[in-house]
C-alpha cells in the first residue's frame, strides 16, 4: 500500500513538472545564473523531496523581473557571482554546510531579501507544489467550502484522543 501510494502521489508530480529544458530556459540571465540561483532557492526554503523543477519556477521568475529591471537583473547577476566567490568557485557544487553557512551570512542583504521574497510566492504557488504538498486547491470555487470538503482529511497528524475530539453535533 506505502508503495502504491508513495508511486501514484510521485506520478503526480512528474504528470505536472515541465521538461527539465523549460525549467532552466532564461531569457535574461546566464546558465550559470541560473543554477546558483536555483540551489540558492533551495537554501532558503529547503524541501528535501520537493523536484528542482519547482524551483526553477522561481529563478524563472526572477529572471522576468530582470528582464523588466536593469537594477533586479544586476543584483542577481552581482549576487550570484557573490555567492560562487564565497564557495570557492561553484556555490552550486559546494557542500550543503558550506552552502547553509554562505547563505545564512547573507540573509540580510538586499540579494537575499529579493530571492526570498520571490521564492516565497513563486514556490507555494504553483500546481507543482500543491501537488507535492497535497493542497487539493480553493475549496469554494470547487463547491462546497472546505467543511463539505477534506475539513477532517489530515492524514499526516496522528488521530486525537477521543478527549480532545467530542463528537459531532447533530440538530
Amino acid at each position: 500500500i506505502l508503495v502504491g501510494t508513495l508511486w501514484a502521489s510521485s506520478t503526480a508530480l512528474i504528470t505536472l513538472a515541465p521538461s527539465r529544458v523549460w525549467a532552466l530556459e532564461l531569457k535574461v540571465l546566464d546558465e550559470r545564473t541560473g543554477k546558483v540561483l536555483l540551489v540558492f532557492t533551495r537554501q532558503i526554503l529547503p524541501h528535501a523531496k520537493l523536484d528542482d523543477a519547482v524551483y526553477a519556477l522561481v529563478v524563472k521568475d526572477l529572471d522576468a523581473e530582470a528582464a523588466g529591471s536593469a537594477d533586479v537583473k544586476k543584483l542577481l547577476t552581482e549576487g550570484a557571482a557573490g555567492l560562487d566567490k564565497a564557495a570557492g568557485g561553484d556555490f552550486a557544487a559546494a557542500a550543503k554546510d558550506k552552502q547553509s553557512e554562505i547563505t545564512a551570512s547573507l540573509s540580510k542583504t538586499p540579494f537575499f531579501e529579493k530571492v526570498r521574497g520571490k521564492a516565497v510566492v513563486s514556490l507555494y504557488n504553483n500546481e507543482l507544489a500543491f501537488a507535492h504538498f497535497g493542497y487539493e486547491g480553493n475549496a469554494f470555487q470547487k463547491g462546497g467550502g472546505y467543511l463539505l470538503r477534506g475539513f477532517n482529511d489530515l492524514k499526516w497528524l496522528p488521530a486525537p484522543s477521543a478527549k480532545a475530539s467530542p463528537a459531532a453535533f447533530t440538530a
